[in-house]
């Protein structure tokens, strides 16, 4: 009877994970309550399905993991980055664009420094497989530049292995949401925290009055057609960003293949590269005011269902097997963290913007409004701007860092 080896079977399982834990995290419960103020929802889309693989209730061969791959990771890209507001980001001002960029730049980083760290002082822990590690430490940098959709990206970009990838999964998960939880203590400390640096977080009132105009004035209910243009733009850009793929990559490695190692012979790159491009020129248009019909929301239901296929590659046992991918992991995170508080404290920057910049790098979409409703409900949406252009830079940014580290490595 087990393992399951219908796709269909397994697809209901994850639904019935996926529905579950967005149910019970929207009860008024007190159990609920307290249960989720501590384990993040996210979290558990990703664990639930990895105990189906751990215990050997479904196939790993399934090709659910591929159909997300490939069809609703480029739409959601596309769906997620049509409503980038350009102008909202640069209306948060320049700090807050600064300790977002210096979040993205702790982790371009950051992996090379504690790879290079790492395989100098303990090279043993790492294994004689370098030349793995390194690529399964590009789906940790796409998954903290963004989100778990360049973090798929990366993996297939790159290369990594089911079985590192299994480990790195678990490290970025365990390694993120620890300091995720550090950034939701720092907030219910906001006010001394500001205080004890010199920051001036007046700017946050007007910040959340702004956002909550914004949100008013583009919010609708979604009607059929509505939903029916955001999925055929969602698909009509992944349809155009594999047929140009198709007609890149080979190109690229007919006539220069020595490219490949920069991944320009990569169908894949080109796929996410194509979709990401086409779904920010799309916010130029009158097609960002899909977002007022739940452009966004639509595209977050993509990328959950890829992160429930994700999880299923994830094997607990792995935790167990590599301690020391841990440890990398968190000198990774030390450094990004590091860079964070330091140019926090030397902009005199509310603690807000620093730790909404992070999660917007760490977290993406998924958990950067959870970040900033710690602040106030109301600026939740400052948590979706930022994450979307983490989804919009993460695609370039950690294939930046990948070449770093296959530098480092080599």
């Amino acid at each position: 009877m087990l393992p399951i080896t219908n796709d269909a079977v397994e697809l209901g399982l994850l639904a019935a994970i996926l529905g579950g834990v967005f149910y019970s995290s929207q009860s008024n419960h007190p159990w609920a309550r307290a249960f989720y103020r501590y384990i993040p929802a996210l979290l558990l889309c990703y664990f639930l399905p990895s105990l189906l693989t751990t215990f050997g209730i479904i196939d790993k061969q399934s090709q659910l993991y591929y159909v997300a791959s490939r069809y609703l990771l480029p739409a959601s890209l596309v769906l997620l980055t049509i409503s980038i507001d350009f102008k909202g980001i640069i209306n948060l001002g320049p700090k807050a664009l600064i300790l977002f960029f210096t979040g993205t730049l702790g982790i371009v980083i950051g992996g090379p420094v504690a790879l290079l760290f790492m395989s100098w002082a303990m090279p043993d822990v790492l294994g004689a497989d370098l030349d793995q590690v390194w690529r399964g430490m590009t789906t940790i940098a796409g998954s903290w530049i963004g989100g778990s959709a360049n973090q798929t990206a990366m993996k297939e970009i790159f290369g990594a292995s089911d079985h590192i990838f299994s480990a790195m999964v678990a490290v970025d998960v365990i390694v993120a949401n620890v300091w995720m939880a550090v950034l939701l203590i720092m907030a219910g400390r906001s006010d001394k925290i500001d205080k004890s640096i010199g920051a001036d977080n007046s700017a946050i009132g007007e910040l959340r009055a702004r956002v909550e105009k914004r949100q008013a004035e583009i919010s609708r209910i979604p009607s059929l057609p509505d939903l029916m243009l955001i999925c055929a733009v969602g698909f009509v850009i992944t349809g155009v960003a594999h047929f140009g793929a198709d007609i890149i990559a080979p190109w690229f490695s007919t006539h220069y293949p020595g490219t490949a190692r920069f991944s320009l012979t990569s169908t894949f790159f080109w796929l996410i590269v194509i979709a990401t491009t086409l779904g920010m020129l799309l916010s130029f248009t009158r097609a960002k005011h899909l977002e007022g019909a739940g452009a966004s929301k639509v595209g977050s239901v993509f990328i959950y269902v890829l992160v429930a296929t994700i999880g299923t590659h994830m094997d607990i046992k792995a935790i167990f097997e590599s301690p020391g991918y841990f440890l990398l992991g968190g000198i990774w995170m030390s450094v990004h963290a590091a860079m964070m508080l330091i140019m926090c404290r030397i902009l005199k920057a509310p603690v807000f913007y620093m730790a909404v910049g992070s999660q917007a790098n760490v977290g993406g979409a998924a958990s950067a409004p959870v970040v900033a409703a710690a602040f106030h409900p109301s600026l939740a949406p400052v948590g979706v701007l930022l994450a979307v252009l983490g989804y919009a830079v993460g695609t370039y940014a950690a294939w930046f860092c990948g070449q770093i580290l296959r530098l480092v490595a080599g």
